[in-house]
């Protein structure tokens, strides 16, 4: 970590640099304004003390400065009880805290250690998190490809433009990006820049003075200054007014705002990813969106494909789905009906991930005694699955009662060939009889349908119980197949 410490008093920097002794750290130390400068230009600064008269140099506010240089930078003011009201006006600009003189050499050092330690423990929380998003994004070609361009993109301060379909996980994304990069700690604001009236999008987005329209009663601070040290994430960005998009085209340019009515800029360190389902080239060409705008915004373009082109993501999405959702609702959710599981999984998905959360909330809500059954689901997931039977692993760990570890796989099961020539009847071993041949996959349901039907006795609770369906999917399936339910074939 390398720390920066400026302070006009020559011996208190005589005394830091004599005694300090806190490990893994580079320190930088400064005892006069005209040395500062060119140390803050020419180092990546993590941690800065700095003296309340050091705090403006060369007419440049020394803490904006800092911040945009060196995002997610620690800033504290070292004041006495004559410009205290200098360290109070730098935590207004960003500043993190201020440390009342005289100070201690002990006193800094534990700070830094503070600091020190929630960057090694962000560290160490981030490389857990990856090995989740991996399963949680898709481990794709594809997908592998955008996450090794976040991680090399996420400690910088460039704009990243999200495209995708609608649900496809943008705001997710852009949230992987945000809690990588160095202002994590920071806000993460979100807005969906299209469900805002047209008329409030500015005094939404940039803030407003009082009275400056019909309503305004106060002073009102905008979504650009509640994501000041952080993230600001533009959903539907498409959808911005002309008049808006010139107020964002400036502050990507200049990093300041104007409040709707007032005529002071206001400084902002605020990094901007913005997604749109829009294609922004064709709105470009269409006049709706500036071409100047879209070049700013897509320093970093990463393109979310749709969930159908990442099904292997699905059983491990499900996964995490029923764990947020089963607490929510006061459901013990610990297994999967294999004919519910086969429908999640052959569904396309038109809504993308945001429909896949909503079927398995739906189907949370339904479930019955820890179980999670086909009739369960929308009935437009029904309707797609073929809902043949399958294996499952119980979700859930009979440990710690809160991960689910087994995989969901849907593999089908082997058929067992039996001779062309025999006729099919609810005999167990004329089913297991082997044979060279290889039979259709309706064929083969139908022969297993009448062996359950033979085992139970006719028993149809029984029957759907065993095979994994409802009772509705059963009466589809023998008239389909064309079985009678004393078990013989029509």
């Amino acid at each position: 970590m390398k720390i920066l410490i400026a302070d006009l008093d020559k011996s208190f920097i005589s005394d830091i640099q004599r005694t300090w002794s806190l490990a893994d750290t580079d320190l930088l130390t400064c005892s006069n304004s005209d040395a500062l400068m060119p140390l803050i230009k020419n180092d990546s600064i993590d941690l800065a003390f700095i003296e309340v008269p050091l705090l403006t140099l060369e007419n440049m506010d020394l803490v904006s400065y800092l911040k945009e240089k060196n995002p997610g930078i620690e800033i504290f003011v070292l004041c006495d009880s004559k410009n205290w009201p200098g360290a109070t006006s730098a935590i207004n600009r960003g500043a993190n805290s201020f440390l009342m003189k005289p100070v201690s050499v002990g006193q800094l050092e534990s700070t830094a250690q503070k600091i020190q330690s929630q960057q090694q423990n962000k560290s160490t929380h981030q490389l857990m998190e990856s090995q989740v998003l991996d399963s949680l994004l898709g481990d794709t070609p594809e997908m592998r490809k955008i996450l090794k361009t976040v991680y090399k993109i996420a400690p910088t301060t460039s704009t990243v433009l999200i495209t995708g379909e609608s649900g496809s996980g943008k705001e997710f994304l852009a949230n992987v990006v945000h809690r990588y990069s160095k202002r994590a700690g920071g806000p993460f604001v979100a807005v969906n820049c299209g469900a805002i009236p047209e008329n409030l999008v500015e005094s939404e987005l940039f803030g407003a003075k009082k009275g400056s329209y019909t309503g305004s009663t106060a002073d009102k601070k905008g979504l650009f200054e509640s994501a000041n040290g952080g993230t600001l994430f533009l959903d539907e960005v498409g959808e911005l007014s002309a008049a808006t998009q010139v107020k964002l085209l400036r502050f990507l340019q200049s990093r300041e705002i104007r409040r709707v009515g007032e005529t002071e800029a206001r400084y902002l360190d605020v990094r901007v990813i913005a997604a749109t389902n829009r294609n922004l080239q064709q709105s470009m060409l269409q006049g709706s969106f500036r071409e100047d705008l879209y070049y700013r915004l897509n320093t970093f373009h990463l393109q979310l494909p749709p969930l159908r082109d990442r099904k292997p993501v699905i059983p491990t999405l499900i996964r995490y789905f029923i764990l947020k959702y089963k607490e929510t609702h006061g459901k013990d959710i610990h297994d999967l009906e294999p004919a519910a599981q086969y429908a999640l999984t052959k569904y396309s998905y038109p809504g993308n991930i945001r429909e896949l959360e909503n079927i398995v909330e739906h189907a949370i809500v339904l479930s019955e005694n820890g179980v999670i059954r086909l009739e369960d689901l929308p009935e437009q997931v029904q309707d797609e699955a073929r809902e043949k039977q399958f294996a499952i692993p119980h979700l859930k760990n009979p440990e710690t009662n809160t991960q689910i570890e087994a995989s969901i796989e849907v593999t089908e099961p082997s058929p067992k060939p039996t001779p062309a020539q025999q006729p099919p009847t609810n005999d167990c071993k004329n089913f297991d009889e082997p044979s060279g041949e290889i039979i259709s996959l309706e064929e083969m349901e139908r022969r297993h349908i009448l062996h359950a039907l033979s085992v139970c006795k006719g028993n149809q609770a029984e029957l759907c119980e065993k095979l994994g369906i409802s009772r509705s999917t059963l009466w589809r399936k023998v008239k389909a197949l064309k079985i009678e339910m004393d078990g013989t074939e029509t």
